[in-house]
């Protein structure tokens, strides 16, 4: 890669739905990078709360003041995704070392596969640090106030879904 290439990273996840502290880890990235590609993981085995689009759509609406971040969805092995983006980098957030333990083996792992794309690990926020999808889904559900943990896109479609 030569200097003249911009620097893409990627960060991935489900994003069921997208909160504040991905927002957070999403901001900080693209202060690192030239660009920064927000990958919304497709798995059908796993039961979402939003569609595919939907969480596309969230995502869009909350980055639209990010111009160096786009969005976009990927199946199979995200080093896979990371090579046809050219990424030099994937993102990842760790809250606690549990974290740690997993996406830490996942970066040995992607390292293996493809040893010129770095696995960046950017701490969460203070704040943000026991936010999680799960968490605002299983809150939201017994109708407690999640609007603290979300942005407006997110808020608004839970709250319709849930509410």
């Amino acid at each position: 890669m030569s200097d003249c290439t911009p620097r893409r990273a990627i960060y991935a996840g489900s994003f069921d739905p997208i909160t504040l502290g991905h927002l957070d880890v999403i901001r900080r990235g693209a202060k690192l990078f030239d660009e920064v590609v927000v990958a919304v993981g497709e798995n059908s085995a796993k039961g979402s709360l939003f569609s595919l689009e939907e969480r596309l759509e969230m995502i869009r609406e909350t980055i639209d003041q990010c111009p160096n971040v786009s969005c976009a969805t990927f199946s199979g092995l995200l080093i896979r995704f990371a090579e046809e983006e050219n990424a030099s980098a994937i993102i990842r957030g760790l809250r606690a070392v549990t974290d740690f333990d997993y996406e830490f083996q996942i970066g040995l792992a992607n390292m293996d596969m493809n040893p010129k794309i770095e696995t960046i690990f950017l701490l969460t926020s203070p704040g943000n640090i026991f936010i999680s999808s799960s968490i605002v889904k299983e809150i939201a559900r017994f109708g407690g106030d999640v609007s603290s943990y979300l942005p407006p896109a997110a808020l608004s479609r839970i709250t319709k879904k849930l509410g």
